[in-house]
């Protein structure tokens, strides 16, 4: 059976600007990247998935997503400056949130940007949430006051704010399932008061928890149905999934 799989639907959008990366190597190291592009262009479409790859190959060839991460915030920053191949001569360059991980020896490291997250279901079905958001949701929270309406959609850190903050954790696994979403795919399942829980642990093949999970993002996101992604990884056999 697949160990990875991923998902995503366009939703409302007129581009599907989420992105995907994989990477594997011979030692047994497991990378995974997940971007959620910021707009809604041809443009921003395949500069995320430019970045997602390039993502996955210098997380593997560092052997951590955190470093790999600042130094492509740097390298992008400097490309934007001097009117590189990833500006297109109008208004702002492309740039896109960002969640990646690497698996190697029952240990896991995140590393993120922006409002993209990593969930982990433990073998128990316990769901722990990874990442912090680094948008202005998440700052009002912090600073203890009620967040306004649209606070969530401000990220405060992107693959070109040099100055935003770059999450990191390392934590031992292991066994479990690591789950790696965009905003689009994890917002409407929540506000709905729903699980992501549930699909996860109820399908064995993480190419069938990944489409429920997709699917049911677009159901209950009437309204406002955003690119819905997701990666779905088996860190090591979970019992009981159907």
């Amino acid at each position: 059976m697949r160990r990875h799989a991923t998902a995503q639907l366009i939703g409302d959008r007129s581009h599907q600007c989420d992105a995907t990366a994989t990477r594997f190597t011979p030692y047994g190291e497991c990378v995974y990247v997940l971007l959620d592009g910021i707009g809604s262009t041809g443009e921003v479409q395949r500069w995320t998935r430019r970045q997602a790859v390039r993502l996955a190959a210098v997380s593997t060839r560092l052997s951590t997503p955190t470093d790999a991460l600042r130094r492509q915030r740097v390298g992008n920053e400097r490309e934007s400056w001097w009117g590189g191949a990833d500006t297109w001569g109008y208004g702002e360059p492309p740039s896109a949130v960002a969640v990646a991980a690497l698996w190697a020896d029952k240990q896991l490291e995140i590393a993120w940007c922006g409002d993209a997250r990593a969930y982990l279901l433990h073998p128990d079905g316990r769901l722990q949430r990874l990442t912090i958001d680094h948008n202005a949701r998440q700052a009002a929270l912090d600073a203890g006051r009620e967040p306004l309406r649209w606070d969530r959609n401000l990220v405060l850190s992107h693959l070109l704010s040099t100055d935003g903050e770059v999450g990191s954790v390392i934590l031992d696994v292991p066994a479990g399932r690591l789950l790696l979403a965009s905003d689009g795919l994890y917002e409407p399942i929540e506000d709905a008061g729903r699980s992501l829980a549930y699909p996860l642990a109820r399908f064995a093949d993480p190419q069938v928890a990944a489409r429920h999970l997709v699917d049911l993002a677009m159901r209950l996101g009437e309204g406002r149905r955003d690119n819905a992604t997701c990666l779905v990884a088996d860190l090591a056999p979970l019992a009981g999934a159907s």
